[in-house]
């Protein structure tokens, strides 16, 4: 990470790090460090920064490196991390918020998989009312250029009539593209 002299990132960053306070509604001046959210991460082996550390170097201010990190997009929202910290932080809401915050900065490098899950997911609702699962697989793949990862799942779900080859449409799609539309236009 190399050497920071952390008053004058504190300084730069207080405006940031009272933002991502006041958006997730979690006071994090109020932990101490205890590393209980870290110790029952079932997602920590695979991140670059523990939570705690994570929380301790957002109070620092190191924005960039938050918001830069692996960390933030590796976060599964299980909210085991809020059920073991003794302080009553919610963690995962922060890494939404964290999240939220990159991609507003454009540090969206380690998330483009997760980003790219999420349309296609969010794509599938929005046209099909509901969840379209070989549709969406299909999506995410051709928007991560992995074409033809889990492919030899396809026809074995399909024979035995656990995936479908064309969307089931619900009534009422018009309503569920209405909430897109106004959550869109909240800006949510």
């Amino acid at each position: 990470m190399g050497e920071i002299n952390l008053s004058q990132v504190l300084d730069e960053n207080r405006s940031f790090v009272d933002r991502v306070i006041a958006e997730s509604g979690q006071d994090i001046r109020q932990c101490y460090q205890c590393a209980k959210c870290s110790g029952g991460c079932p997602g920590s082996y695979a991140m670059d920064y523990l939570p705690s550390q994570i929380i301790r170097m957002l109070m620092l201010g190191m924005r960039e490196e938050v918001l830069k990190s692996r960390t933030i997009w590796v976060c599964m929202g299980c909210n085991t991390c809020t059920t073991r910290c003794i302080r009553n932080i919610e963690v995962a809401r922060v890494m939404d918020t964290l999240r939220q915050e990159a991609i507003k900065a454009g540090y969206v490098e380690e998330g483009k998989y997760v980003m790219s899950f999420n349309d296609s997911f969010l794509y599938t609702i929005r046209t099909f009312g509901r969840l379209f699962e070989p549709g969406m697989a299909m999506m995410n793949n051709i928007r991560t250029g992995n074409f033809m990862k889990d492919m030899q799942f396809g026809l074995p779900l399909m024979l035995k009539g656990k995936a479908k080859p064309f969307p089931h449409r619900i009534k009422g799609r018009r309503e569920i593209k209405n909430i897109f539309e106004k959550t869109k236009r909240e800006g949510k």
